[in-house]
């Protein structure tokens, strides 16, 4: 069975509170991520503070998210850990891929994320059609643009060369 994508890395992780001043005051001014941007959708109900950590392209985003509305779904706040965002560089074949070896995503397909990037969630729970999920974590798959996937294969080459 061969996989035809790659994960090439750590694009996110999204953080979810019921306040996301408390979680901006530890992540941007305690710990000192740099604060990028805002995001709010009530389709995803949710509003978020957008950091990073790192540099291009290995930068990291650090989503900090508050529900719009507490009582409606998705509820970004329920789990503190709201989601990991893996880059993909071929989003579409995995998938593709991942879907015909029952792997279960989250309703709305591949769509564009806050970040600008296409994205699909896998499913934290698994279905009887679909047995494969994320187990409890709600899992995030992002298309890897151009000077990202070239960056991850400069660092795999560099990794892989003897050390003269």
């Amino acid at each position: 069975m061969t996989r035809p994508f790659k994960v090439l890395g750590i694009q996110q992780i999204a953080i979810g509170g019921p306040d996301k001043t408390r979680l901006r005051k530890l992540w941007v001014d305690m710990l000192g991520l740099e604060f990028t941007g805002t995001f709010r959708s009530e389709r995803e109900n949710v509003d978020e503070d957008i950091c990073a950590i790192g540099s291009s392209p290995f930068k990291v985003e650090v989503d900090l998210m508050q529900p719009l509305d507490p009582q409606k779904k998705p509820a970004v706040h329920s789990t503190p850990l709201n989601h990991v965002g893996l880059w993909i560089d071929d989003l579409p074949r995995a998938v593709e891929w991942l879907t015909a070896q029952g792997v279960r995503f989250a309703p709305g397909g591949i769509r564009k994320g806050a970040a600008g990037y296409d994205i699909c969630f896998l499913h934290p729970k698994s279905s009887q059609e679909f047995p494969v999920a994320g187990e409890g974590v709600l899992i995030e798959l992002v298309q890897a643009p151009p000077e990202v996937v070239q960056a991850y294969a400069v660092l795999a080459l560099a990794t892989t060369r003897p050390l003269v």
